[in-house]
């Protein structure tokens, strides 16, 4: 009989658990991907001018700075998918939350500089 931790995740609900989380990557990936397509459609409907055009630079980042915290999520389901036990997933989950608020803190500075930016370019007369 083999002795094991009350706290130990067993080996095949891991790789059911990894299954899932490739899964659903797949699909956020669809998603975003259609996303990105009908947020491409509208700014080509949008005029253009240096206002939209600063804009659209946050907005294109803000995209890039979702999909980034997204592929961090599926890499964290993916870690604790493979945690031997507690321990580990609780060293994992404190790793992912001390690198996203770090993270979520610089995403959030150069968002505000974009929007500031776009802002200012639409209030400053032209020569």
């Amino acid at each position: 009989m083999v002795s094991r931790s009350p706290f130990e995740v067993p080996e095949p609900i891991r790789e059911l658990a990894e299954k899932n989380v490739a899964q659903a990557r797949a699909a956020y990936g669809q998603f975003m991907d259609a996303m990105a397509q009908a947020v491409e459609m509208w700014s080509r409907a949008m005029p253009s001018n240096e206002v939209t055009a600063g804009f659209k630079v946050a907005q294109e980042r803000a995209i890039r700075f979702a999909k980034q915290n997204a592929e961090a999520c599926f890499a964290l389901a993916s870690e604790l998918a493979n945690a031997k036990n507690i321990q580990d997933m609780l060293a994992i989950q404190s790793r992912y939350a001390q690198t996203q608020m770090q993270t979520y803190a610089l995403q959030a500075q150069e968002l505000g500089r974009l929007m500031a930016e776009a802002a200012q370019s639409g209030v400053q007369p032209k020569a």
